[in-house]
């Protein structure tokens, strides 16, 4: 039990990359507090040990306030609530742009921000972002407002952690490559033809598959856990070999 005493909040934990990851964080004996803006999804943590399932819209300030005020000093914060926008600069509207924004690095800082005092009291924590191998690691076409975006997160990942390290805060952002998951499967199914477009999201990747999300929940656990107490600022890539 890598985690057994500790407390962790989940952003985005319905589905995904954040639900494998507040199942193996529970698992590893954290008491997690699973949110998303999406209701329904929670319930299937329902009688799941070591889980407290809350709904949460993380583009409400007020809301984040209120629910951090409501739980125990969180040990660890996983950042993961996201979206991609497909496209080039030449199609990107001011819309999407904002809402990308707001979504994939406000909604970060908000966090953020919010659970930062009570690990400062507690002189510790791990916050861990959702960021991209998408990002300034490397451009990947068709991607310009996502990639912006995760750039944006691994910027405010190394800021965190500057301003933190001296406090025994620590923050890191995990970049994963192609992972399948629900949100991958509806913009491929948003293409006239969805399975080339999953054989060009598998052709991209050098291990000739995509990632599952239980394959990221582990770097997750780690970065967690007392086991990268020396490790702050890092971005780490999962990524399939897409950088190699």
């Amino acid at each position: 039990m890598r985690l057994k005493g500790k407390n962790a909040l989940v952003t985005a934990a319905g589905q995904g990359i954040g639900r494998a990851s507040a199942m193996a964080l529970a698992a590893e004996g954290a008491q997690v507090w699973a949110t998303d803006v999406n209701a329904k999804l929670l319930e299937s943590y329902k009688g799941v040990a070591n889980i407290t399932a809350l709904p949460l819209d993380v583009l409400d300030k007020a809301a984040i306030q209120k629910l951090v005020a409501e739980v125990p000093a969180m040990d660890v914060l996983f950042n993961c609530a996201g979206f991609v926008h497909g496209g080039t600069a030449l199609v990107a509207t001011d819309a999407e742009w904002e809402f990308a924004f707001n979504l994939n690095v406000r909604s970060q800082f908000w966090m953020i921000q919010t659970v930062l005092p009570k690990m400062q009291a507690k002189k510790g924590g791990s916050i861990i972002n959702m960021a991209s191998v998408c990002s300034s690691i490397k451009g990947l076409p068709n991607r310009f407002i996502y990639g912006t975006t995760k750039a944006a997160v691994i910027g405010l990942t190394k800021s965190i952690a500057a301003d933190f390290v001296g406090q025994g805060v620590r923050c890191n952002a995990i970049c994963p490559g192609t992972v399948d998951t629900p949100s991958l499967q509806d913009r491929i199914n948003a293409n006239v033809d969805p399975v080339e477009a999953r054989k060009n999201f598998i052709a991209r990747q050098p291990l000739g598959r995509l990632a599952q999300a239980h394959e990221i929940a582990p770097l997750v656990v780690f970065l967690a856990s007392d086991e990268s107490a020396f490790v702050t600022g890092q971005a780490y890539n999962i990524d399939g070999g897409i950088t190699i």
